[in-house]
Protein backbone atom coordinates (compact mmCIF):
# COMPACT_ATOMS: atom_id res chain seq x y z
CA UNK A 1 0.00 0.00 0.00
CA UNK A 2 1.70 3.59 -0.96
CA UNK A 3 1.17 6.61 0.86
CA UNK A 4 -1.67 7.75 -0.86
CA UNK A 5 -3.91 4.78 -0.66
CA UNK A 6 -2.41 4.63 3.50
CA UNK A 7 -3.76 8.15 4.02
CA UNK A 8 -7.10 7.43 2.00
CA UNK A 9 -7.42 3.98 4.04
CA UNK A 10 -6.98 5.89 7.43
CA UNK A 11 -9.37 8.54 6.45
CA UNK A 12 -11.88 5.73 5.42
CA UNK A 13 -11.30 4.03 9.07
CA UNK A 14 -11.55 7.73 11.18
CA UNK A 15 -14.93 8.39 9.00
CA UNK A 16 -16.04 4.47 10.43
CA UNK A 17 -15.13 5.52 14.24
CA UNK A 18 -16.13 8.87 14.61
CA UNK A 19 -19.42 7.60 13.08
CA UNK A 20 -20.57 5.71 16.23
CA UNK A 21 -23.24 3.73 16.14
CA UNK A 22 -24.40 5.01 12.52
CA UNK A 23 -26.85 8.68 12.85
CA UNK A 24 -30.04 6.58 13.50
CA UNK A 25 -28.35 5.31 16.47
CA UNK A 26 -26.80 8.75 17.62
CA UNK A 27 -30.29 10.00 17.01
CA UNK A 28 -32.12 8.20 18.81
CA UNK A 29 -29.34 8.41 21.89
CA UNK A 30 -29.87 12.14 21.78
CA UNK A 31 -33.63 12.25 21.61
CA UNK A 32 -33.49 10.45 24.87
CA UNK A 33 -32.28 14.00 26.07
CA UNK A 34 -28.60 12.37 26.32
CA UNK A 35 -25.50 13.78 24.06
CA UNK A 36 -23.03 11.20 22.09
CA UNK A 37 -19.89 10.59 23.78
CA UNK A 38 -17.82 13.04 21.47
CA UNK A 39 -19.82 15.60 22.23
CA UNK A 40 -19.73 15.42 25.72
CA UNK A 41 -15.96 15.00 25.36
CA UNK A 42 -16.01 18.45 23.31
CA UNK A 43 -17.91 20.08 25.76
CA UNK A 44 -15.71 18.67 28.80
CA UNK A 45 -12.61 19.48 27.88
CA UNK A 46 -10.94 22.85 26.91
CA UNK A 47 -11.59 23.55 22.99
CA UNK A 48 -9.44 21.44 20.60
CA UNK A 49 -7.31 19.66 23.07
CA UNK A 50 -8.55 15.78 23.75
CA UNK A 51 -6.12 13.61 21.31
CA UNK A 52 -7.70 10.37 21.16
CA UNK A 53 -5.83 7.20 21.62
CA UNK A 54 -6.93 4.29 19.87
CA UNK A 55 -9.39 6.18 17.38
CA UNK A 56 -9.23 3.11 14.87
CA UNK A 57 -10.22 -0.09 17.29
CA UNK A 58 -12.85 -1.65 16.72
CA UNK A 59 -14.74 -4.84 14.94
CA UNK A 60 -13.55 -4.99 11.12
CA UNK A 61 -14.86 -7.52 8.52
CA UNK A 62 -12.47 -7.72 5.34
CA UNK A 63 -13.50 -9.09 2.05
CA UNK A 64 -12.13 -12.03 0.34
CA UNK A 65 -9.27 -9.90 -1.23
CA UNK A 66 -8.31 -8.25 1.83
CA UNK A 67 -9.83 -5.19 1.54
CA UNK A 68 -12.00 -3.57 4.38
CA UNK A 69 -15.78 -4.11 4.33
CA UNK A 70 -16.92 -2.59 7.35
CA UNK A 71 -15.73 -1.29 11.08
CA UNK A 72 -17.83 -1.40 14.16
CA UNK A 73 -16.12 0.74 16.44
CA UNK A 74 -15.46 0.08 20.24
CA UNK A 75 -17.76 1.66 22.34
CA UNK A 76 -15.43 2.93 24.73
CA UNK A 77 -12.69 5.76 23.87
CA UNK A 78 -10.28 7.50 26.04
CA UNK A 79 -7.14 10.10 25.41
CA UNK A 80 -5.48 13.14 27.16
CA UNK A 81 -7.23 16.45 26.95
CA UNK A 82 -7.09 19.87 29.31
CA UNK A 83 -9.84 21.30 31.57
CA UNK A 84 -9.10 24.26 32.92
CA UNK A 85 -5.42 24.15 31.42
CA UNK A 86 -4.98 21.23 33.03
CA UNK A 87 -3.75 17.60 31.74
CA UNK A 88 -5.96 15.08 32.32
CA UNK A 89 -7.25 11.65 31.19
CA UNK A 90 -10.81 11.57 29.55
CA UNK A 91 -12.78 8.31 29.28
CA UNK A 92 -16.21 7.64 27.98
CA UNK A 93 -18.72 4.72 27.04
CA UNK A 94 -20.36 5.08 23.44
CA UNK A 95 -23.78 3.70 23.99
CA UNK A 96 -24.72 4.06 20.37
CA UNK A 97 -22.43 0.85 19.91
CA UNK A 98 -24.48 -2.16 21.45
CA UNK A 99 -25.54 0.28 24.38
CA UNK A 100 -21.79 0.22 25.89
CA UNK A 101 -22.02 -3.47 26.73
CA UNK A 102 -18.93 -5.11 27.49
CA UNK A 103 -19.28 -7.38 24.57
CA UNK A 104 -18.61 -4.76 22.41
CA UNK A 105 -15.42 -3.34 24.25
CA UNK A 106 -12.16 -4.18 23.78
CA UNK A 107 -10.64 -4.29 27.04
CA UNK A 108 -7.28 -3.31 26.45
CA UNK A 109 -8.46 0.01 25.91
CA UNK A 110 -9.78 0.56 29.60
CA UNK A 111 -6.74 -1.07 31.21
CA UNK A 112 -4.29 0.73 28.87
CA UNK A 113 -6.74 4.69 29.74
CA UNK A 114 -6.27 3.63 33.83
CA UNK A 115 -2.78 3.25 33.70
CA UNK A 116 -2.14 6.23 31.30
CA UNK A 117 -3.21 8.09 34.16
CA UNK A 118 -1.59 6.27 37.40
CA UNK A 119 1.93 6.29 35.07
CA UNK A 120 1.69 9.85 33.93
CA UNK A 121 -0.21 10.93 37.18
CA UNK A 122 -3.00 12.97 35.68
CA UNK A 123 -6.81 12.95 37.19
CA UNK A 124 -8.86 11.04 35.49
CA UNK A 125 -12.49 11.78 34.66
CA UNK A 126 -15.17 8.79 33.49
CA UNK A 127 -18.08 9.38 31.37
CA UNK A 128 -20.32 6.26 32.14
CA UNK A 129 -22.72 5.33 29.93
CA UNK A 130 -22.81 1.80 29.36
CA UNK A 131 -23.72 -1.74 30.81
CA UNK A 132 -21.52 -4.61 32.19
CA UNK A 133 -21.00 -8.03 30.40
CA UNK A 134 -23.69 -9.76 28.35
CA UNK A 135 -24.52 -13.43 27.24
CA UNK A 136 -23.99 -12.76 23.90
CA UNK A 137 -20.37 -12.63 25.08
CA UNK A 138 -20.27 -16.44 25.53
CA UNK A 139 -21.89 -16.81 22.00
CA UNK A 140 -19.04 -14.59 20.59
CA UNK A 141 -16.29 -16.84 22.32
CA UNK A 142 -17.74 -19.97 21.99
CA UNK A 143 -17.85 -20.74 25.77
CA UNK A 144 -17.98 -19.42 29.02
CA UNK A 145 -15.42 -17.67 31.46
CA UNK A 146 -14.49 -17.55 35.13
CA UNK A 147 -15.52 -13.87 35.40
CA UNK A 148 -12.38 -11.25 35.71
CA UNK A 149 -11.88 -7.19 36.44
CA UNK A 150 -8.83 -6.83 33.63
CA UNK A 151 -6.73 -3.65 35.01
CA UNK A 152 -8.44 -3.45 38.21
CA UNK A 153 -5.48 -3.02 39.86
CA UNK A 154 -5.23 0.04 38.31
CA UNK A 155 -8.21 1.27 38.99
CA UNK A 156 -7.46 0.94 42.92
CA UNK A 157 -3.73 2.45 42.34
CA UNK A 158 -5.14 5.50 40.68
CA UNK A 159 -7.49 5.87 43.96
CA UNK A 160 -4.34 6.52 45.64
CA UNK A 161 -2.62 8.83 43.18
CA UNK A 162 -4.64 11.21 41.14
CA UNK A 163 -8.30 12.34 41.35
CA UNK A 164 -11.12 10.12 40.06
CA UNK A 165 -14.07 11.42 38.79
CA UNK A 166 -16.98 9.52 37.35
CA UNK A 167 -20.40 10.87 35.72
CA UNK A 168 -22.87 8.22 35.54
CA UNK A 169 -24.61 9.40 32.34
CA UNK A 170 -26.88 6.87 31.46
CA UNK A 171 -28.43 3.72 33.31
CA UNK A 172 -25.05 1.63 34.13
CA UNK A 173 -24.87 -1.82 35.20
CA UNK A 174 -22.32 -4.40 36.71
CA UNK A 175 -18.67 -3.60 36.21
CA UNK A 176 -19.89 -0.08 35.23
CA UNK A 177 -21.56 1.02 38.27
CA UNK A 178 -18.25 -0.85 40.24
CA UNK A 179 -16.48 2.05 38.04
CA UNK A 180 -18.89 4.61 39.01
CA UNK A 181 -18.15 4.21 42.35
CA UNK A 182 -15.01 3.62 42.54
CA UNK A 183 -13.96 7.59 42.39
CA UNK A 184 -13.32 10.40 44.86
CA UNK A 185 -16.24 12.19 43.04
CA UNK A 186 -19.30 10.43 41.72
CA UNK A 187 -22.20 12.57 40.12
CA UNK A 188 -25.59 11.56 38.83
CA UNK A 189 -27.89 13.47 36.85
CA UNK A 190 -31.77 13.88 37.60
CA UNK A 191 -32.73 13.84 34.22
CA UNK A 192 -31.00 10.77 32.62
CA UNK A 193 -28.87 8.57 35.34
CA UNK A 194 -29.81 5.43 37.11
CA UNK A 195 -27.71 2.83 38.36
CA UNK A 196 -27.77 -1.14 39.30
CA UNK A 197 -25.64 -4.14 40.37
CA UNK A 198 -28.51 -5.48 37.79
CA UNK A 199 -30.87 -4.15 36.14
CA UNK A 200 -35.10 -4.57 36.84
CA UNK A 201 -35.34 -7.65 34.10
CA UNK A 202 -32.57 -9.10 36.15
CA UNK A 203 -34.24 -8.28 39.43
CA UNK A 204 -37.21 -9.41 38.34
CA UNK A 205 -35.60 -13.55 38.04
CA UNK A 206 -35.50 -13.31 41.93
CA UNK A 207 -39.04 -12.39 42.33
CA UNK A 208 -38.99 -8.49 42.55
CA UNK A 209 -40.86 -6.45 39.86
CA UNK A 210 -39.91 -2.90 40.17
CA UNK A 211 -38.69 -0.35 37.63
CA UNK A 212 -35.72 2.06 37.27
CA UNK A 213 -36.20 4.70 39.18
CA UNK A 214 -37.15 2.69 42.20
CA UNK A 215 -34.07 0.23 41.77
CA UNK A 216 -31.61 2.74 40.72
CA UNK A 217 -32.52 5.93 39.97
CA UNK A 218 -30.64 8.74 41.56
CA UNK A 219 -32.69 9.64 44.31
CA UNK A 220 -31.86 6.01 45.61
CA UNK A 221 -28.44 6.71 45.42
CA UNK A 222 -28.26 10.05 46.91
CA UNK A 223 -30.04 8.71 49.56
CA UNK A 224 -27.53 5.22 50.03
CA UNK A 225 -24.20 7.47 49.20
CA UNK A 226 -23.36 6.12 46.29
CA UNK A 227 -23.53 9.09 44.41
CA UNK A 228 -21.68 12.09 46.09
CA UNK A 229 -23.60 14.83 43.83
CA UNK A 230 -26.75 14.60 41.97
CA UNK A 231 -27.38 17.19 39.34
CA UNK A 232 -29.81 18.34 37.23
CA UNK A 233 -27.99 17.51 33.42
CA UNK A 234 -24.73 16.92 31.59
CA UNK A 235 -23.99 20.59 31.82
CA UNK A 236 -24.26 20.66 35.44
CA UNK A 237 -22.45 17.46 36.00
CA UNK A 238 -18.86 19.12 33.70
CA UNK A 239 -19.23 22.62 35.55
CA UNK A 240 -19.04 20.12 38.94
CA UNK A 241 -16.77 18.38 37.68
CA UNK A 242 -13.72 21.54 36.92
CA UNK A 243 -14.99 22.70 40.21
CA UNK A 244 -14.14 19.73 42.07
CA UNK A 245 -10.66 19.61 40.41
CA UNK A 246 -9.94 22.96 41.31
CA UNK A 247 -9.21 21.86 44.69
CA UNK A 248 -6.70 19.24 43.93
CA UNK A 249 -3.55 18.73 43.16
CA UNK A 250 -2.86 16.63 39.67
CA UNK A 251 -1.33 13.43 41.41
CA UNK A 252 -0.56 12.87 45.06
CA UNK A 253 2.37 14.73 46.32
CA UNK A 254 1.80 17.45 43.64
CA UNK A 255 1.28 21.46 44.68
CA UNK A 256 -2.58 21.89 45.68
CA UNK A 257 -3.91 25.22 43.67
CA UNK A 258 -4.29 28.15 45.45
CA UNK A 259 -6.29 31.07 44.24
CA UNK A 260 -6.35 34.67 45.61
CA UNK A 261 -6.47 35.36 48.79
CA UNK A 262 -9.83 37.29 49.98
CA UNK A 263 -10.43 39.69 52.51
CA UNK A 264 -13.46 39.17 54.59
CA UNK A 265 -14.60 41.79 57.63
CA UNK A 266 -15.79 39.89 61.03
CA UNK A 267 -19.31 38.84 61.29
CA UNK A 268 -20.64 39.85 64.62
CA UNK A 269 -24.54 38.43 63.65
CA UNK A 270 -22.01 34.97 64.53
CA UNK A 271 -22.06 35.70 68.13
CA UNK A 272 -26.32 35.00 67.97
CA UNK A 273 -26.28 32.29 65.73
CA UNK A 274 -26.84 29.86 68.75
CA UNK A 275 -29.67 30.11 70.35
CA UNK A 276 -29.41 30.35 74.75
CA UNK A 277 -31.69 27.39 74.76
CA UNK A 278 -30.04 24.00 74.27
CA UNK A 279 -32.93 22.79 72.80
CA UNK A 280 -33.03 24.76 69.96
CA UNK A 281 -30.80 24.40 66.80
CA UNK A 282 -29.81 26.85 64.01
CA UNK A 283 -28.28 26.37 60.66
CA UNK A 284 -24.64 25.18 60.33
CA UNK A 285 -24.39 26.47 56.91
CA UNK A 286 -25.06 30.13 57.72
CA UNK A 287 -22.21 29.70 59.67
CA UNK A 288 -19.71 28.05 56.80
CA UNK A 289 -21.03 30.80 54.36
CA UNK A 290 -19.92 33.95 57.27
CA UNK A 291 -16.11 31.99 57.91
CA UNK A 292 -15.19 30.20 54.68
CA UNK A 293 -14.69 32.20 50.79
CA UNK A 294 -17.45 33.44 49.28
CA UNK A 295 -19.12 31.10 46.67
CA UNK A 296 -16.27 28.24 47.38
CA UNK A 297 -18.22 25.62 48.94
CA UNK A 298 -19.08 22.43 47.24
CA UNK A 299 -20.74 20.11 49.69
CA UNK A 300 -20.47 15.62 48.55
CA UNK A 301 -23.28 13.67 49.77
CA UNK A 302 -25.72 16.11 51.09
CA UNK A 303 -28.60 13.42 51.36
CA UNK A 304 -26.20 10.50 52.73
CA UNK A 305 -25.10 10.59 56.62
CA UNK A 306 -26.71 14.08 56.94
CA UNK A 307 -25.77 14.83 60.52
CA UNK A 308 -22.13 15.77 59.34
CA UNK A 309 -21.59 18.04 56.37
CA UNK A 310 -18.75 16.81 54.50
CA UNK A 311 -17.73 19.80 51.66
CA UNK A 312 -14.80 20.99 49.68
CA UNK A 313 -13.76 25.13 50.02
CA UNK A 314 -11.38 27.85 50.62
CA UNK A 315 -9.87 30.21 53.03
CA UNK A 316 -8.26 32.72 52.11
CA UNK A 317 -7.83 31.43 48.57
CA UNK A 318 -6.29 27.51 49.88
CA UNK A 319 -8.48 24.83 49.17
CA UNK A 320 -9.68 23.23 52.80
CA UNK A 321 -11.66 19.68 53.66
CA UNK A 322 -14.79 21.16 55.93
CA UNK A 323 -16.43 18.66 58.13
CA UNK A 324 -19.49 20.28 60.10
CA UNK A 325 -22.10 19.09 62.11
CA UNK A 326 -25.59 19.53 60.74
CA UNK A 327 -27.63 20.16 64.49
CA UNK A 328 -30.92 19.94 62.42
CA UNK A 329 -30.58 16.53 61.70
CA UNK A 330 -30.30 13.75 65.06
CA UNK A 331 -29.27 16.62 66.93
CA UNK A 332 -25.38 16.05 65.09
CA UNK A 333 -25.59 12.89 65.94
CA UNK A 334 -23.21 9.81 64.50
CA UNK A 335 -25.30 7.10 62.83
CA UNK A 336 -24.02 4.58 60.90
CA UNK A 337 -24.17 6.16 57.69
CA UNK A 338 -23.07 9.26 58.84
CA UNK A 339 -19.65 7.60 60.32
CA UNK A 340 -19.10 5.73 57.13
CA UNK A 341 -19.56 9.29 55.25
CA UNK A 342 -16.90 10.77 57.54
CA UNK A 343 -14.13 8.10 57.34
CA UNK A 344 -14.04 8.21 53.55
CA UNK A 345 -14.24 11.90 53.73
CA UNK A 346 -10.76 11.72 56.07
CA UNK A 347 -8.97 8.89 53.99
CA UNK A 348 -9.58 11.47 50.75
CA UNK A 349 -8.36 14.69 52.80
CA UNK A 350 -5.35 12.15 53.88
CA UNK A 351 -4.68 11.03 50.31
CA UNK A 352 -4.19 14.33 48.46
CA UNK A 353 -2.77 16.23 51.95
CA UNK A 354 -5.47 18.71 51.94
CA UNK A 355 -5.74 20.16 55.80
CA UNK A 356 -9.07 19.52 57.42
CA UNK A 357 -11.56 22.06 59.79
CA UNK A 358 -13.99 20.74 61.63
CA UNK A 359 -17.03 22.54 63.11
CA UNK A 360 -18.34 20.32 65.96
CA UNK A 361 -21.86 20.24 67.53
CA UNK A 362 -21.49 16.35 68.21
CA UNK A 363 -23.84 15.03 70.96
CA UNK A 364 -21.84 11.71 70.20
CA UNK A 365 -22.82 8.36 68.45
CA UNK A 366 -26.79 7.60 67.98
CA UNK A 367 -28.59 5.42 70.52
CA UNK A 368 -31.28 3.23 70.58
CA UNK A 369 -32.58 0.06 68.43
CA UNK A 370 -31.67 1.23 65.46
CA UNK A 371 -27.66 2.60 66.12
CA UNK A 372 -27.55 -1.11 66.87
CA UNK A 373 -29.11 -2.68 64.33
CA UNK A 374 -26.55 -0.74 62.02
CA UNK A 375 -23.44 -1.91 64.30
CA UNK A 376 -23.00 1.99 64.77
CA UNK A 377 -20.36 1.74 67.49
CA UNK A 378 -18.34 -0.48 65.20
CA UNK A 379 -18.30 1.97 62.00
CA UNK A 380 -17.88 4.73 65.21
CA UNK A 381 -14.97 2.69 65.98
CA UNK A 382 -13.87 2.84 62.46
CA UNK A 383 -14.25 6.36 62.26
CA UNK A 384 -12.44 6.88 65.35
CA UNK A 385 -9.56 5.24 64.09
CA UNK A 386 -9.28 7.06 61.14
CA UNK A 387 -9.51 10.47 62.91
CA UNK A 388 -6.53 8.98 65.36
CA UNK A 389 -4.37 8.14 62.70
CA UNK A 390 -4.84 11.50 60.51
CA UNK A 391 -1.47 13.31 59.94
CA UNK A 392 -2.68 16.56 57.68
CA UNK A 393 -2.97 19.74 60.21
CA UNK A 394 -6.11 20.02 61.18
CA UNK A 395 -8.25 22.10 63.43
CA UNK A 396 -11.68 22.04 65.49
CA UNK A 397 -14.06 24.85 66.10
CA UNK A 398 -16.24 23.59 68.99
CA UNK A 399 -19.92 25.75 68.02
CA UNK A 400 -21.76 23.88 70.94
CA UNK A 401 -21.94 20.47 71.81
CA UNK A 402 -18.96 17.63 72.31
CA UNK A 403 -19.95 15.03 74.23
CA UNK A 404 -19.18 11.01 74.64
CA UNK A 405 -17.34 8.88 72.09
CA UNK A 406 -18.29 10.72 69.02
CA UNK A 407 -16.97 13.99 70.63
CA UNK A 408 -14.02 12.32 71.53
CA UNK A 409 -13.54 11.71 67.96
CA UNK A 410 -13.67 15.42 66.66
CA UNK A 411 -9.81 15.66 65.79
CA UNK A 412 -7.12 13.52 67.46
CA UNK A 413 -5.93 15.30 70.96
CA UNK A 414 -2.71 13.49 70.91
CA UNK A 415 -0.52 15.93 69.10
CA UNK A 416 -0.99 19.53 69.04
CA UNK A 417 -4.40 20.98 69.39
CA UNK A 418 -5.10 23.33 67.18
CA UNK A 419 -8.43 23.66 68.61
CA UNK A 420 -10.93 26.80 69.38
CA UNK A 421 -14.70 27.03 70.96
CA UNK A 422 -16.98 29.55 71.21
CA UNK A 423 -18.62 30.73 74.57
CA UNK A 424 -21.29 28.77 73.73
CA UNK A 425 -19.21 24.84 73.93
CA UNK A 426 -20.88 22.24 76.07
CA UNK A 427 -19.12 19.32 76.47
CA UNK A 428 -18.45 16.15 78.80
CA UNK A 429 -18.38 12.69 78.65
CA UNK A 430 -22.60 12.31 78.79
CA UNK A 431 -25.14 15.69 78.64
CA UNK A 432 -26.59 16.52 82.60
CA UNK A 433 -29.70 16.35 80.86
CA UNK A 434 -30.79 12.83 80.72
CA UNK A 435 -27.39 11.88 82.64
CA UNK A 436 -28.21 13.06 86.46
CA UNK A 437 -30.52 10.45 87.06
CA UNK A 438 -28.73 7.75 86.02
CA UNK A 439 -25.51 9.08 87.92
CA UNK A 440 -27.25 10.28 91.15
CA UNK A 441 -30.15 7.08 91.33
CA UNK A 442 -29.08 6.30 94.71
CA UNK A 443 -28.94 9.60 96.32
CA UNK A 444 -32.60 10.49 94.60
CA UNK A 445 -34.51 7.40 95.72
CA UNK A 446 -33.66 8.45 99.61
CA UNK A 447 -34.52 11.78 99.13
CA UNK A 448 -37.91 12.61 100.93
CA UNK A 449 -38.86 14.78 98.05
CA UNK A 450 -37.00 13.30 94.79
CA UNK A 451 -38.19 16.04 92.73
CA UNK A 452 -36.24 18.88 94.82
CA UNK A 453 -33.02 17.16 94.76
CA UNK A 454 -33.05 16.77 91.29
CA UNK A 455 -33.38 20.16 90.73
CA UNK A 456 -30.96 20.71 93.57
CA UNK A 457 -28.16 18.45 91.89
CA UNK A 458 -29.02 19.94 89.02
CA UNK A 459 -28.19 23.74 89.74
CA UNK A 460 -25.04 22.68 91.04
CA UNK A 461 -23.95 21.03 88.24
CA UNK A 462 -24.81 24.00 85.99
CA UNK A 463 -22.86 25.82 88.22
CA UNK A 464 -19.61 23.49 86.96
CA UNK A 465 -21.17 23.44 83.26
CA UNK A 466 -19.30 26.82 82.12
CA UNK A 467 -17.03 26.52 79.23
CA UNK A 468 -14.58 28.68 81.19
CA UNK A 469 -13.69 26.32 83.59
CA UNK A 470 -12.90 24.01 81.06
CA UNK A 471 -9.99 26.62 79.98
CA UNK A 472 -9.67 27.48 83.41
CA UNK A 473 -7.84 23.89 83.21
CA UNK A 474 -6.40 24.43 79.90
CA UNK A 475 -8.84 21.52 78.82
CA UNK A 476 -9.61 23.90 75.24
CA UNK A 477 -7.08 25.99 74.02
CA UNK A 478 -9.22 29.22 73.56
CA UNK A 479 -12.17 30.76 73.37
CA UNK A 480 -13.08 33.20 70.83
CA UNK A 481 -15.48 35.40 70.03
CA UNK A 482 -17.49 33.91 67.08
CA UNK A 483 -16.80 37.26 65.32
CA UNK A 484 -13.60 36.40 64.95
CA UNK A 485 -13.68 32.81 63.80
CA UNK A 486 -12.92 33.84 60.37
CA UNK A 487 -9.35 35.14 61.09
CA UNK A 488 -8.63 31.94 63.41
CA UNK A 489 -9.04 30.10 60.34
CA UNK A 490 -6.96 32.23 58.13
CA UNK A 491 -3.80 31.91 61.01
CA UNK A 492 -4.72 28.40 60.74
CA UNK A 493 -4.88 27.88 57.03
CA UNK A 494 -1.53 29.89 56.24
CA UNK A 495 0.39 27.87 59.06
CA UNK A 496 -1.05 24.53 57.50
CA UNK A 497 -0.03 25.30 53.97
CA UNK A 498 4.03 26.00 55.49
CA UNK A 499 3.82 22.54 55.79
CA UNK A 500 5.50 20.13 53.31
CA UNK A 501 2.36 18.54 52.22
CA UNK A 502 4.48 15.72 50.67
CA UNK A 503 6.51 14.59 54.02
CA UNK A 504 3.36 12.06 55.46
CA UNK A 505 2.17 9.05 53.62
CA UNK A 506 -1.19 9.19 52.41
CA UNK A 507 -3.47 6.56 53.70
CA UNK A 508 -4.71 3.91 51.33
CA UNK A 509 -7.90 5.13 50.18
CA UNK A 510 -11.35 3.00 49.96
CA UNK A 511 -14.32 3.97 48.13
Amino acid sequence: MNGEDGLAELARRKQETLAMGGPEKVAKHRARGKLDVRTRIEQLCDTGTFREIGTLSGVAQYNDDGSLESLAPSNFIFGRGKIDGRDVVVTGDDFTVRGGSADATISEKTVQAERMAHELRLPLVRLIDGTGGSVRTIESIGRTYVPACPGWDSVVKNLETVPVIALVLGSVAGIASARAVSAHLTIMTRSTSHMFIAGPPVVARIGIETDKDSLGGPLVHERAGAADLLVENEEEAFHATRQFLSYLPSSVGEAVPVSDPVEIAPAPELRTTVPESRRQTYRMRTILRKVLDPDSILELAPKFGRSTITAMARIDGRPVAVLASDPNIYGGGWSADTCDKITRFIDFAETFRLPVVHFVDIPGFMIGPEAENTGTIRRGARTMAAVYRMTVPTMGVIIRKCFGVGGAAHINPEGFRHRIAWPTGDWGSIPLEGGIEAAYRAELDAAPDRAAALAEIATRLENLRSPFRTADAFGIEDIIDPADTRAHLVDFIHLAYRRNMRDAPATRYRP
